[in-house]
């Protein structure tokens, strides 16, 4: 079905004579297992429906990115689909795509401009609020059924200059202020490890010098988790002795999830978000109406339920 919608969107888009230079995807960065995934989907989204596809990577450089919107605009594409590097360094972008009049479609990481988008924009998500929380609210769950009444514990940030990275950090207040979580949490403290398995090991190694007792890590995404795990198993702290939390669920953090280390994870289904993304800018190119906000529903993983998502991603 999702094929054929494809297809017909892609017949819409070459039935309009000055479209033929196909879509050009600015990616914040190649060397992100998350994003690659959701790469992946685009580009196997677009082999599927024959669509011509060129895919940079900005290497974490917003000028960069721009420079690379600029010159797709130079260049004649159709439209294009931009997952931003800095989500508040946006309005540029949708400014010089407006100005050209060619269809811009933000993939993933929400732009600051999202409620002012203009006629010809889209942003293709998970929705953030459901994100973190549904993973936090397990937690709490999870140590409460252990007999816990009150716990310690970290928080690693991604990067600051991202919303989701501040939508994530700021459900777990949310949930804690709502009554949600069935346990009392102090964080003891709460740093930015940039979306980054290195720099959570780092943190996490640093945390631990300190000696302080604590129940568990909630990570803004695997990645993060993933490193934190690794500087815990290294300090010999057995890995049933503390709750582990990410969000994405990426073919490692299911990995560690089966291993006894990783304890919950939320999916977000980067390929579909890719899917999504592609299609919106098909439909736009071809002057097709497509909602302003396009959501993905984020899922909980926990070894429970861990067998339905292994084959996802």
């Amino acid at each position: 079905m999702k094929k054929c919608l494809f297809a017909a969107g892609f017949a819409a888009l070459m039935s309009t004579t000055a479209m033929a230079e196909g879509i050009g995807v600015t990616m914040a960065a190649f060397d992100d297992n998350f994003l690659t995934v959701l790469r992946n989907g685009i580009q196997s989204q677009a082999d599927a429906a024959g669509l011509s596809v060129q895919i940079e990577d900005a290497q974490n450089d917003v000028a960069k990115q721009l420079d690379q919107i600029n010159n797709f605009i130079a260049s004649g594409v159709d439209a294009i689909i931009v997952n931003p590097v800095d989500t508040s360094a946006t309005q540029a972008m949708s400014d010089a795509a407006a100005a050209a009049g060619v269809p811009l479609v933000y993939v993933n990481r929400q732009p600051i401009n999202v409620d002012t988008l203009p006629d010809g924009q889209a942003f293709v998500a998970s929705n953030e609020v459901d994100s973190s929380s549904q993973g936090f609210i397990e937690q709490c769950n999870q140590w409460a059924a252990a007999g816990k009444t009150e716990v310690s514990v970290y928080v690693m940030q991604g990067e600051l200059s991202n919303q989701a990275a501040v939508q994530r950090t700021q459900n777990y207040y949310d949930v804690m202020d709502a009554g949600k979580c069935a346990v009392k949490v102090n964080i003891i403290d709460q740093q930015t490890a940039n979306w980054s398995r290195d720099q959570a090991t780092s943190l996490m190694t640093n945390w631990l010098s300190t000696g302080a007792p604590f129940d568990g890590v909630l990570a803004n995404n695997d990645e993060m988790a993933l490193g934190a795990i690794q500087a815990i198993k290294a300090a010999g702290i057995g890995m049933d002795a503390v709750i582990v939390s990410g969000v994405d669920a990426t073919q490692d953090a299911l990995a560690s999830m089966q291993a006894g280390e990783l304890d919950i994870t939320v999916f977000q289904n980067a390929a579909a978000q890719g899917g999504g993304a592609l299609d919106a800018a098909v439909k736009l190119a071809a002057g097709e109406a497509v909602e302003k906000k396009v959501y993905i529903p984020f899922e909980l993983v926990t070894p429970a339920n861990i067998d339905g998502y292994l084959a996802k991603n």
